[in-house]
């Protein structure tokens, strides 16, 4: 059964062990994130804190911090059937009249139940309030953060022109109690919609939910393509419509199931100082001038759930679902360059800093092609760093990529060095948005690619002797100092070349 808000996955977590409840009296002030960063980075449960100083609501944190957590919230066995389903649903939402084909054709009616269902009461507004942001348990993350800082918001927009719909997760710093900031970078959706209002000459109206159904949380952090609506995609996801209700105040729709919503309006021509805030790459990202979000009704549920998270130097909590956006673009990757084996986003490089790619080359420049072509794609335009290998090493395995890195390159060759559009994150280019890019390509190399010299082969050990010794390992009386299969494991990092 798909999870329907944050109340059943803390029922579902808790099942199986997955949570604990700390009744301790805690601060939102740093100590949650101390308390926080120190399960997370031990790789521990995730966390309800029920008694929180100044505040009526628990604060539920590291939800979403391990990989069975996220499959239990995204209702799948594991994160490779993301991309599986991901690529069926892509091939659907590309059919020509895809929504007419719905209506008029039976066989299709089973696609129809992921589209949102508008509903007219819903538990987000068994409670209607003033707004008053100094009741909810908002967390000062970092000690050089510029205040308390909203961190897992559904911040949801409306396109003027079309009508349409976005969800996006972009952090609130909060100024008092009825205004935040708001910070969405210039690539970002939200940012496009609130251009258009300011080109409209109108008030932008917002609408922020916390809470509601776990895949939805998810969904406001993939970076979809701009013809697939997150509330659509979240339903694909739970194989279940996501319920949605108007606005007291607008006409933007909203989680039904969300545990707070909270709505207002954003100025076009109205940008107020935001930050500093410890962020997910491991530093503080410098304050900037940011617009800001007005709050004007405050609805919720009568025995509402906080939900956070924190973000800094991984593995976090956020960790596990770039992860999840790792495996959910597999696929599409290989729509496109089929060439492609696997990919992998190491945590160390915050998911924009460095991808690993590993590929079956064909033919001179092929490497060069495939860096220039995720160089072009969408967020991955982003990526400072790109590391390919041979279609038999296992992206996954850091060891093995370092050990055909650090062997297998000659820099004047297999460097690429080339300039671009970087994350607005980043710290280490020059200027702000643009800089400099790598590729590394750490591929075998022979005749095809210029090399005339002789490519040596990898250490293995033969198969008869590897089952050999195997089949006697207990004989040995190595038990106790290694396990049997340790033979393979080390194979494996040893590469198969």
């Amino acid at each position: 059964m798909p999870l329907n808000d944050f109340h059943q996955f803390v029922e579902a977590l808790e099942k199986k062990r997955l949570l604990k409840r700390i009744t301790s009296r805690v601060s939102s002030d740093l100590e949650i994130t101390e308390i926080t960063d120190r399960i997370s980075k031990a790789g521990g449960p995730a966390l309800l804190f029920e008694q929180v100083e100044g505040s009526e609501f628990p604060v539920l944190i590291n939800a979403f911090g391990s990989y069975e957590r996220l499959n239990i919230a995204l209702g799948v066995s594991g994160l490779d059937e993301i991309g599986k389903r991901f690529e069926e649903f892509m091939t659907i939402m590309h059919r020509e009249g895809f929504w007419a084909k719905v209506k008029l054709l039976p066989d299709l009616m089973r696609a129809a139940r992921w589209a949102p269902r508008k509903v007219d009461k819903a538990p987000c507004q068994e409670v209607v309030e003033e707004p008053d942001l100094d009741a909810l348990p908002i967390l000062k993350c970092w000690p050089g953060d510029g205040g308390r800082f909203i961190t897992l918001p559904l911040v949801f927009t409306r396109d003027p022109e079309s009508g349409i719909q976005n969800i996006g997760m972009y952090r609130m710093q909060v100024y008092d109690k009825k205004t935040t900031g708001m910070h969405w970078h210039l690539h970002k959706d939200g940012r496009r919609n609130h251009e258009r209002y300011a080109a409209a000459g109108k008030r932008m109206p917002v609408a922020v939910a916390l809470g509601g159904e776990p895949a939805l949380t998810y969904a406001a952090t993939a970076p979809l393509p701009p013809f697939i609506d997150e509330a659509l995609f979240a339903g694909f996801l739970r194989n279940a419509p996501v319920e949605l209700v108007p606005c007291l105040t607008s006409d933007i729709l909203v989680p039904a199931n969300a545990d707070f919503i909270l709505e207002g309006y954003v100025e076009t021509d109205e940008l107020r100082e935001e930050g500093p805030f410890g962020d997910h790459t491991g530093y503080y990202s410098l304050a900037d001038m940011y617009p800001v979000f007005h709050v004007e009704r405050v609805t919720r549920r009568k025995k509402p759930i906080y939900p956070a998270t924190i973000v800094g130097r991984p593995p976090m909590e956020d960790c596990f679902l770039g992860k999840a956006t790792e495996r959910l673009f597999l696929p599409l990757l290989r729509t496109i360059f089929p060439e492609i084996v696997d990919i992998e986003f190491p945590l160390e490089g915050v998911f924009h800093n460095c991808v690993i790619v590993s590929m079956k080359k064909q033919y001179p420049g092929h490497v060069r092609k495939v860096m220039s072509g995720l160089w072009g794609m969408s967020q991955m335009m982003y990526t400072k760093m790109i590391v390919v290998v041979d279609e038999d090493i296992d992206p996954h395995d850091l060891s093995l990529v370092a050990w055909k890195v650090f062997n297998n390159i000659d820099a004047g060759r297999d460097l690429v060095v080339t300039e671009g559009p970087l994350d607005a994150l980043d710290h280490a280019s020059p200027r702000p948005l643009y800089g400099h890019k790598l590729g590394i390509d750490a591929t075998r190399k022979t005749l095809m690619d210029g090399h005339t010299r002789a490519w040596p082969d990898d250490i293995v050990m033969d198969d008869a002797t590897r089952e050999r010794v195997t089949r006697r390992w207990k004989e040995y009386g190595l038990d106790d100092l290694l396990s049997d299969d340790a033979g393979d494991k080390g194979r494996a990092a040893g590469g198969r070349q």
